[in-house]
């Protein structure tokens, strides 16, 4: 099921997918609430991996300002946490009205919903990545398509596997920052 956070706060760091993380695990670290023990009874967790490998959590769209930051929008500015059912009680309950420091941006999270994964004939990711051992920046749109097409192939999903180009015509590259290492990736769709 996945549970659907509106937000309170104004902005938050365009790259706070990593932050956003370590923000829900402190305050399920600092949580004394018998709901939490639900979400890890099944899994094998250390204090390093708090939070299960079962439960997905989404960065949150804003409107970039420039400034390496987004400005939170009440209309599209959303957490989404993907999870088991059995754990969803728990989960709404232990970050219903939490406040997240995000490298020193405050947003609280109010008025969940929950609602059914929906399957979609198309997806869109904002950052897709792989791991090379050495780039080659003139070959990097050709090893990623064919990574795609073995990944999917392994999933057995037939698809269509193309990248993004920007407003100038350029493969639509990202990056983002986990600790202090810089991830490479682009946009794709399949």
């Amino acid at each position: 099921m996945e549970i659907q956070f509106s937000l309170q706060g104004k902005t938050l760091p365009a790259d706070h997918g990593y932050s956003l993380y370590s923000a829900i695990k402190k305050n399920l670290l600092n949580i004394e609430n018998p709901l939490k023990q639900q979400i890890f009874e099944s899994s094998e967790l250390s204090e390093e991996k708090i939070i299960p490998s079962n439960v997905l959590i989404s960065s949150i769209t804003g409107i970039p300002n420039g400034n390496k930051v987004i400005n939170l929008s009440k209309r599209i500015s959303k957490l989404y946490i993907r999870c088991p059912s059995e754990q969803v009680r728990s989960w709404y309950s232990l970050l219903q009205n939490q406040v997240l420091d995000i490298r020193g941006h405050l947003i609280r999270l109010v008025q969940p919903r929950l609602g059914l994964i929906q399957p979609s004939n198309t997806l869109k990711a904002r950052i897709v990545t792989f791991k090379l051992e050495v780039i080659d920046h003139s070959d990097l749109p050709v090893y990623f398509l064919e990574s795609c097409k073995k990944s999917i192939e392994r999933l057995e999903i037939t698809a269509q596997v193309y990248i993004d180009s920007n407003e100038l015509g350029d493969i639509a590259r990202r990056s983002l920052q986990i600790k202090h290492k810089h991830i490479v990736g682009v946009w794709s769709c399949s």
